[in-house]
């Protein structure tokens, strides 16, 4: 996560799920706007001032929502959600204003796409009559909260939400236990929202509709420098060419467990049972690694952890080892203030938010990491991965207060995930942490390459229909007395996957989903996972790579870091196409370079599934 202010505390709001408008009928859309003339002029000037109020606003939102993470208490909690509502009132304001310049003729392609950027910082818009945006943010707060409150059960007892995900991936558990926590959490905290859920999507509609989109789901999709029906075209050619790659992965992770428990449990054909993936939501697949690994395959050769803790490496070495990376393709250093300012370590003394995070307190150098280190190899991953929005957060900061952000939703995750992409072996050996005699042979890819893909492949189809789901709901192809057929359709289209009986007629199994309640978009998800590969290849081609590019390392290539700074620093001031284009020289969003770091594991996959139905 990235502290970045956007239609004021819109960006806040979609880190925590929470982005309603709570107060608009309290901000008189036609007060502020009424000095600016409906003219090109007039829109340009109106934006100069939102952005100079924007900006002023988030550096202090930006310091206290810093003490609060830092110093967890009643009082920093009281002052954060005071300022935060401050930032939703301003959010809606000048969304609302935005759309009363939208339709100016001859407006300029920069100021009609900063309209835009306002118009679509709000995840749910009320309309301005009188008492919506109360109803609104009542549902959605009550959603929120009862997902929060929600319980599952585990022979018959009660079982909280972070235990029954841990459960769920507990391979020590029977099938009879792993149906009756994703039946119970279904049952349980989806059901009840249904009605809810229908009433909020009306009310956001609504809203949607004043601010100039079809519907809401529109309104999502208008944020991608395209026709919203072009970026869901977009979606489906993605996963055009990911697909197969599933269709393997599926069909052999299938037999795997239909070896594993029966064929009563778990056909050898067909989709597969959505409990038995070791996740609540079968999104990531990565706890039944040890099912499905090949014998012998699966030992990396060496240990990640073992190698930081012989070279002696503390907490701030982890993170001088993650600034060295970017030092190498050319970027300057890190301010003193970074750090100065940076929480590092927990404190002993007081509660702090531990969820890594990256922020830049002033919109300019005030750059951070918020995070409770580790000295361990998950933790020096995730650094690298932190550093990479930070490193995107500077390169950005000389643009207008609306371009400071990634270049659409999906580009900042896919930065700092393709920064942890490339710790590899290579990379280790490069920095004096591996001896190059310990690189794992070639035979232990495959192992690596399955557990990899068990998540980062797996989510795809996951990460697709969420919002494809919601996209029908807002639309209104999917009605509330379908809404739960229509998520179970889906899953089964998309991920082969069912659920472990038969669901009931008033079930809304898409409210046991965490992102559904929280009202939080998933398709840029979808996207950095997607992202991360192009750009992995894309600097693994520019530093002449010739090896597998599960292998590659860039470290050290200062053309790479030339390029990809040329893509950071646009920010968001050009259209994505645009920043993908100054990387990878494409102007196209695709899954070929995924496809490509995976083609050794889908060559074995194609092996391994020989014989075997493959789809459901």
């Amino acid at each position: 996560m990235k502290f970045k202010v956007l239609a004021s505390a819109a960006a806040l709001a979609l880190a925590t799920g929470l982005a309603v408008p709570a107060v608009a009928q309290d901000a008189p859309a036609g007060q502020a706007v009424a000095a600016f003339p409906k003219t090109p002029q007039g829109a340009a000037d109106f934006l100069k001032a939102v952005e100079k109020d924007l900006f002023d606003y988030s550096v202090d939102a930006g310091r206290m929502n810093w003490v609060n993470a830092t110093f967890v208490n009643f009082d920093t909690d009281t002052l954060t959600a005071a300022i935060n509502a401050v930032g939703t009132e301003k959010s809606v304001r000048y969304a609302l204003e935005a759309a009363q310049f939208a339709q100016v003729p001859g407006l300029d392609p920069v100021v009609e796409r900063k309209l835009t950027i306002l118009r679509t910082g709000i995840v749910l818009p009320a309309p301005t009559r009188e008492g919506a945006a109360t109803e609104l943010n009542e549902i959605a707060t009550d959603l929120s909260s009862q997902y929060a409150r929600g319980k599952g059960t585990l022979n018959g007892q009660p079982i909280s939400g972070s235990d029954i995900e841990a459960e769920m991936g507990n391979l020590e558990r029977t099938p009879a236990e792993f149906a009756e926590m994703w039946t119970s959490w279904h049952d349980n905290v989806g059901a009840p929202m249904r009605d809810d859920y229908a009433r909020m999507v009306t009310i956001a509609n609504e809203g949607a509709e004043e601010l100039g989109f079809a519907d809401t789901g529109a309104m999502w999709r208008s944020n991608y420098d395209m026709p919203p029906a072009e970026f869901a075209a977009l979606t489906d050619k993605i996963w055009g060419d990911l697909k197969p790659l599933y269709l393997a992965l599926h069909t052999y992770v299938r037999t795997k467990l239909s070896e594993k428990y029966g064929e009563a449990v778990q056909p050898a054909k067909g989709p597969i049972r959505a409990d038995l993936l070791g996740n609540m939501w079968a999104q990531e697949w990565g706890n039944i690694y040890p099912i499905v690994a090949p014998a012998g395959a699966g030992d990396l050769g060496y240990d990640l952890t073992k190698l930081i803790e012989a070279k002696g490496m503390n907490e701030l070495d982890m993170v001088r080892a993650g600034e060295n990376f970017f030092s190498s393709l050319g970027f300057a250093a890190l301010p003193e203030t970074f750090w100065e300012r940076s929480l590092f370590v927990k404190p002993a003394d007081r509660e702090v938010q531990c969820h890594a995070s990256a922020w830049n307190i002033d919109n300019k150098d005030d750059l951070r990491i918020k995070m409770c280190i580790k000295r361990n190899g998950d933790d020096f991953k995730v650094i690298h991965h932190e550093l990479g929005h930070n490193y995107y957060q500077r390169a950005y900061n000389q643009h207008d207060y609306l371009h400071l952000n990634g270049a659409n939703d999906g580009f900042h995750e896919a930065i700092g995930d393709m920064v942890a992409l490339s710790i590899t072996p290579e990379y280790l050996v490069q920095i004096g942490l591996l001896d190059r005699a310990d690189v794992p042979s070639a035979d232990k890819d495959i192992g690596l390459l399955l557990r990899e893909a068990l998540d980062k492949v797996a989510f795809l189809p996951f990460g697709l229909l969420v919002d494809k789901w919601r996209w029908g709901v807002f639309d209104g192809s999917i009605q509330p007395a379908d809404y739960n057929k229509a998520w179970v359709d889906l899953k089964r289209e998309y991920q082969g996957i069912t659920p472990p009986g038969e669901r009931p007629a008033n079930a809304f199994d898409p409210g046991a989903k965490y992102h559904v309640p929280g009202n939080t978009p998933y398709m840029r998800y979808f996207l950095a996972r997607v992202l991360q590969f192009q750009f992995y290849k894309a600097a693994c081609d520019e530093a002449g790579w010739k090896g597998p590019l599960h292998r590659c390392s860039f470290y050290g290539n200062k053309e790479v870091g030339k390029n990809l700074n040329a893509m950071l620093e646009m920010g968001a001031s050009k259209p994505w196409p645009d920043a993908l284009e100054a990387f990878t020289g494409t102007r196209e969003m695709s899954g070929k370079a995924m496809a490509e770091y995976f083609a050794p594991l889908k060559a074995w996959l194609d092996q391994q599934n020989k014989g075997k139905t493959a789809g459901w």
